[in-house]
């Protein structure tokens, strides 16, 4: 089985410039997390953007769902901006495409070392492999329906809608 991760940026790639406090992006971290990981899985990787999800359009979204629908994998990982990653799943979900679509990110940039995106990354994988055919967000070491989760921002976490 091979899953494709396709990196759209966010917090988990953000960088940290030591001299004005901002953050930035440089490049992704993936390949390094992976590493870390020692992720065994088979997996190819694209990266056609590198953007904080708040500046994410729609016309960005489309380019995401043009990348999904190149694939021939069944099984994709979207590693994105938590602040707009529901809005991107219902965008996708649309698209009907039949795969197992899985969106995941982090609260603190991987390069600060207590980030959360290593465990969503390899929880992301897990999910990629066992999941049915559909689109979902995982974070925090759950999966949560596209339709059925947001993001509170009071605590930090994504939890089912409701609650």
């Amino acid at each position: 089985m091979q899953i494709r991760i396709i990196v759209t940026g966010g917090t988990f790639d953000k960088e940290y410039n030591e001299l004005n406090g901002q953050l930035f992006f440089k490049e992704t971290h993936l390949q390094t997390m992976l590493g870390l990981g020692r992720c065994l899985l088979k997996v190819s990787v694209d990266i056609p953007m590198l953007i904080d999800s708040l500046d994410m359009t729609d016309a960005d979204r489309e380019r995401i769902a043009n990348e999904i629908g190149k694939c021939t994998e069944e099984r994709l990982v979207i590693t994105h901006g938590t602040d707009t990653m529901t809005d991107t799943a219902a965008y996708i979900a649309a698209k009907n495409y039949g795969k197992t679509i899985i969106l995941t990110g982090a609260m603190i940039p991987y390069i600060f070392g207590s980030s959360d995106g290593l465990f969503n990354l390899g929880s992301a994988l897990a999910f990629a492999q066992t999941l049915p055919h559909g689109v979902y967000v995982v974070m925090n070491g759950r999966y949560f329906h596209w339709d059925n989760v947001w993001k509170n921002k009071a605590i930090g976490v994504f939890e089912e809608k409701g609650k």
